[in-house]
Parts: C-alpha cells; structure tokens; sequence
C-alpha cells in the first residue's frame, strides 16, 4: 500500500509536520500568529477563487483583519465588526454584493477562531484541536480502505460511515486522554467527540465548494497536497467549536 503513495506529498506533508512541530515548541505568540496568517491569507485567496469572487480590495481588508487580530483580546469578535462595517459600506455605497461577504465568513472567521483558541486556551489546546482532527482524518481514511462500504455523504463518494465512525472513534479516545491535562475526563470524552465529529463537515463542506467550482484542489501552493484549504478543511469547523465549548463547559 505503502508502494503507491507519492514521494512529493510524502515530502511536502514531512515539512509541514515539521514546522508545526517547530511551530509548536517554540510558543511564541508572535510565530503562531505569523504561520496562522500565512496559513489564513493563502486560504482566503483560495477561497475567492472557489467562490468567484473578483475583488482585489478585499485582500487589503483580509490582511487588516488580520493585523488588527494581533493586538486586539479577543480575535473571534473581529469577524462581526467586520461584516457589519463592510455590509454597512456596500449599503452606503448603494452597491451591494453579498457574495462579496462569503471569504469573510470562510476561512477568515475560523482563523480568527484559530487565533483565540491559542490566546485563550495555549499552545496546549491547540495542539489537541490538530491531534483529534488529524486522527479524525487518519483513522477514516485507514478504517475506509480496510472495511469501508455504505457512502456517508454524495458530496465526498470516498467517505463510508465505518470510516467516519473509526475516524470519529480513534480521535475521540486519544482525544479524551490528552484532553484531562485540562479538563475533567467526561469533558475531554464530550469535547474531543463533538470536534472530531465536526471536522468531518468541516472537509465535506470544502469539498462541496471545490465541487461547486469545478476544480479538484482549492490550489497547487502544496505539492502533492494541492492548496492550504485542502490541508485545513477539517480544523475551519471544528476550532470554532472547540473554542465554543471549551469557553461553555471548562
């Protein structure tokens, strides 16, 4: 199995772990806020792209967004201030165009959700967002190929409910373990399922964006993996709920 997989995706995704690792043990606020904004303006134009949305301006209000996000508490809020001030001026202007709105609400918003994960939660709970994704992702994939046989859903054929639910299973119980360094273990139980559970819509939803395009990648920035959105799907849905609940229940 091992034979067929392709020693460019084999590399780039080695790089990538390695600079998340990098990333990871260094801590620095100032790092993860620069790898997250390269992550976030790479997915943002990727997003307009799969949206055809042809607007240049909006590159200038993405990177403002995310500037602003560096000094202001609470990054998430921004998302809202956003969208009323530039629904407000496309109104003012008498020139409203609402799909221009949609980059803002994907990826940008979950970025945002990203960044308060960590200011508010620490490195530590970032990295349990990508352990429970990432499994999510691994465990389907493996537990697919091996017993795979009734489709999940029409908008991604490949995925079978064994796979999702062995993915699913997989994240949640090393997810619960590392999850009770911070919570208590129902909690970790409860959060670590409901995040991996949302990861998988979060990469249906991509794949119905890229569908709906008529592409196959989101972009080709990632030899072998094709565009940061494709490698970041499953964390845009599934950091916003685990910072919801992580600020509800811990």
């Amino acid at each position: 199995m091992f034979k067929n997989l392709d020693k460019e995706r084999i590399t780039t995704g080695a790089a990538l772990v390695a600079i998340i690792m990098i990333v990871a043990w260094i801590d620095s606020f100032l790092l993860t806020w620069l790898f997250l904004g390269v992550a976030f303006l790479f997915s943002f134009y990727e997003a307009m792209k799969l949206f055809s949305v042809e607007d240049n301006s909006l590159y200038f209000y993405a990177l403002a967004l995310w500037l602003v996000a560096a000094i202001y508490p609470n990054p998430d809020d921004l998302i809202f201030v956003v969208l009323i001030v530039y629904i407000s001026l496309m109104i003012y202007q008498g020139k409203p165009d609402f799909k221009k709105i949609q980059p803002f609400a994907y990826p940008s918003s979950s970025f945002l959700f990203l960044l308060a994960l960590y200011t508010g939660f620490g490195m530590e709970a970032l990295i349990w967002l990508v352990l429970v994704v990432a499994l999510t992702d691994t465990g389907a994939y493996f537990t697919g190929k091996a017993i795979g046989k009734r489709q999940f859903c029409e908008v991604s054929p490949k995925k079978t409910w064994e796979g999702v639910i062995g993915g699913v299973a997989v994240a949640t119980i090393v997810g619960t373990f590392y999850g009770t360094e911070f919570v208590s273990a129902f909690l970790a139980f409860v959060i670590s399922l409901i995040v991996a559970f949302t990861s998988i819509f979060g990469d249906l939803f991509e794949s119905y964006l890229k569908r709906n395009a008529g592409v196959k990648d989101s972009g080709n920035v990632l030899p072998g993996h094709g565009g940061v959105l494709d490698r970041v799907d499953g964390y845009m849905f599934a950091g916003i709920m685990m910072v919801v609940l992580l600020r509800g229940l811990a």
